[in-house]
């Protein structure tokens, strides 16, 4: 039983951290704008950077992918490494929370972000092809949806053959894990849908368009 309250309060923090809209945040301190009402209307870093440059861009990247690593941390530092479904849940949460945020009128970002956050600390190696997937993109198109989604997808990829091959950073990727991708990449795909439609009609934003 207090086992369970335990997971139950993990997953509620996770989510609520999740829910902290940090790059609404930075851009009130940092110009003392509502990012929902400047560039493309979302609260992630893609229009936190056509809306305040590359300082507040990684800054905010840095928050949104803190808010996966740490819930996920804490929960393997209490003791549920183990339990891959009790990590898998903190994960979801926490990309729940940033992509509906109670703080927000559950109006939030695409996820990918937080998602890689909670990667990170599960199957690190698949961060660092996803991050150099979307490094490689941005710089040759300069469209971070288009980025994000090749890099979430290389990252599944590379999850899946981490688990067939029984490869480990620092832990086994499990089934649980590979779940979580599905459902990651699901949440991300589906986050992106008007970017998907504008893409497909030549309309998208690139991440260097001014936004005043």
């Amino acid at each position: 039983m207090v086992a369970m309250l335990t997971v139950f309060g993990l997953v509620v923090f996770a989510y609520l951290l999740g829910s902290v809209p940090s790059g609404w945040i930075v851009m009130k301190l940092y110009r003392g704008q509502d990012l929902r009402r400047v560039g493309s209307g979302n609260i992630g870093a893609a229009n936190v950077f056509r809306a305040g440059g590359p300082g507040a861009f990684a800054t905010t990247l840095a928050a949104d992918g803190l808010k996966g690593v740490i819930p996920v941390l804490a929960g393997i530092l209490l003791g549920y490494g183990p339990q891959e479904w009790v990590l898998a849940l903190i994960g979801l949460a926490a990309v729940v929370g940033h992509s509906w945020p109670v703080f927000l009128g559950f109006h939030g970002g695409k996820g990918v972000a937080t998602s890689g956050g909670v990667m990170l600390v599960l199957a690190p190696v698949v961060v660092v092809l996803s991050v150099v997937t979307w490094a490689i993109l941005i710089r040759a198109t300069k469209i971070a949806s288009l980025s994000s989604l090749a890099a979430v997808g290389v990252g599944f990829v590379a999850l899946l053959g981490l688990h067939v091959i029984g490869w480990q950073a620092w832990r086994p990727v499990g089934w649980w894990v590979i779940g979580l991708g599905v459902v990651l990449l699901g949440l991300v795909v589906v986050r992106h849908r008007a970017n998907i439609s504008r893409l497909a009609r030549g309309r998208e934003l690139k991440i260097t368009t001014p936004t005043t």
